[in-house]
């Protein structure tokens, strides 16, 4: 009997230490995470740990159903108390490219990144 509680505990120990450092996938323009076998995955694949997408405000896929997608829902109630103002900052908002095109006009892609280009430019 206590062989099997020492077993119980060992393996409910390492199930808990297996989603710590869990590695989700991201793509270049996306805002959710997916498992490494998702079909959106298929142009581009960047790892990342499950912390740092639930940081950067990333969802889950709902085609792949990563393991852990109710796990945004329990981070954002245990920071909902001192984290309120700082929602808004990790919202990123869409602008229009800066980039010219070939005829000399500004492109018309929408993009969300820092450098304020899109994909192509």
């Amino acid at each position: 009997m206590k062989s099997l509680k020492i077993i119980f505990f060992l393996i409910s120990f390492a199930y808990s230490f297996s989603s710590i450092g869990q590695t989700v996938y991201k793509t270049k323009t996306g805002e959710k995470y997916h498992k490494e076998s998702c079909n959106y995955l298929k142009y581009s694949k960047f790892a990342i740990t499950l912390e740092d997408a639930l940081a950067y405000g990333y969802e889950a896929c709902k085609v792949c159903k990563p393991l852990y997608k109710t796990s945004k829902t329990a981070l954002s109630s245990s920071n909902a108390k001192t984290d309120n103002n700082n929602t808004q900052s990790k919202v990123s908002t869409a602008s229009q490219c800066t980039g010219k095109t070939k005829a000399g006009k500004r492109c018309k892609r929408m993009t969300k990144n820092a450098n304020g280009r899109c994909y192509q430019h």
